[in-house]
């Protein structure tokens, strides 16, 4: 039983990183709209995590006797992680500043195909096109994908309407709505941005796990070097000091839990579910964003819910299921062939603890 409880973490920790990812687009959009600079966020969302996690290495230095040197060169790994975790981070802010949540979780379901596109070249990931489990996780993904796309392509008639009452169309509205429309697709151009730098990101950080893994430390560093980054953009982007100055109200509610919750704890957490289960894994999880930002986002934003946004979020759970089903059986099958010794490779999502742990091994 003990076995079972354990192998079943990563999915629960992967459940709560997708929930708090979706609920902090909703919260960034609402403070952005408030007036919150995207620039000034990130810094200030990067140096607060960084504040939160300086004691980690001095903790877990003199604690853990065991614990790795930090090399120049894990070092290097670490600030080339920061610089694409901090090119990602500005993309989706800014794609979500031009778009919306629903359409910002929706682009992050290009994760798994870019991730797994990067893991396969990278010899992260080996797939068996004849094995059922891998035939599943491949169907599961695409699956989810077309979940989203009907989402973001079919509307259909409303279901629930929220209760701010609708705006009416008016011919000097015309290019109001056109410039919209623009504004919709350069969002999505930059989440798609988002989707494959944060694939690279997962990519890197598996390599990093293998020379050193002390996720804490990690990720003390990583926010480190990210401030350093978001500060230099923002001193040359932002030039309002009216931009700087933070006051108690829904902006800074922003900024806090962007860094306290989905900063050190998402981040921490998802690290973690990578070090376990592998990149590709972790990225199967983020078609699920995408149900949760369609309810978020109806109930904080007051977002019409609509026909193809309820057939989507099931396509996408069944995509999703169909995923959870091949790694499953994928693991099982490992496990049962006793495959598990450690041959030196890099972390995979097929070489992890499983979610769901045989009998024999919970007897």
């Amino acid at each position: 039983m003990e076995g079972r409880r354990t192998g079943s973490l990563p999915f629960v920790g992967m459940i709560m990183v997708v929930l708090v990812q979706a609920s902090n687009m909703v919260v960034t959009k609402m403070a952005m709209s408030d007036g919150l600079n995207k620039y000034t966020l990130a810094f200030y969302c990067n140096a607060l995590s960084s504040l939160a996690l300086l004691p980690c290495p001095f903790i877990i230095s003199r604690r853990s006797g065991s614990c790795p040197p930090l090399t120049f060169s894990v070092l290097g790994k670490i600030f080339l992680l920061a610089l694409v975790g901090s090119a990602s981070q500005i993309c989706g802010y800014a794609g979500i500043d031009y778009s919306s949540p629903v359409l910002g979780t929706a682009m992050m379901n290009l994760t798994p195909a870019f991730t797994f596109i990067l893991a396969v070249i990278s010899r992260l990931e080996k797939v068996n096109w004849k094995s059922s489990s891998s035939q599943a996780k491949v169907v599961g993904t695409i699956v989810s994908i077309l979940g989203a796309l009907v989402i973001i392509l079919y509307k259909g008639p409303t279901v629930l309407c929220s209760h701010s009452p609708a705006s009416l169309v008016h011919p000097r509205h015309l290019v109001f709505l056109l410039s919209r429309q623009l504004n919709w697709v350069l969002g999505g151009f930059l989440l798609a941005a988002e989707a494959f730098l944060l694939s690279l990101w997962f990519i890197i950080q598996a390599y990093i796990l293998k020379d050193y893994p002390v996720v804490l430390n990690i990720m003390f560093y990583l926010m480190f070097f990210a401030t350093i980054f978001s500060g230099l953009l923002s001193l040359i982007t932002v030039t309002e000091l009216q931009s700087w100055i933070l006051k108690f109200d829904a902006r800074l509610i922003a900024i806090l839990y962007s860094a306290l919750v989905a900063g050190v704890f998402r981040v921490t957490l998802c690290t973690w579910c990578l070090k376990r289960a592998g990149p590709v894994f972790v990225s199967m999880f983020k078609p699920l964003g995408i149900v949760f930002a369609v309810g978020l986002g109806f109930i904080f934003l007051g977002e019409k819910l609509h026909l193809g946004s309820l057939i989507g979020a099931a396509v996408i759970a069944m995509g999703f299921y169909a995923v959870v089903w091949g790694k499953s059986r994928e693991e099982e099958k490992t496990v049962e062939g006793g495959s598990g010794v450690d041959d030196g490779s890099l972390p995979s999502s097929s070489h992890k603890v499983p979610l769901l742990q045989s009998k024999r091994l919970s007897a």
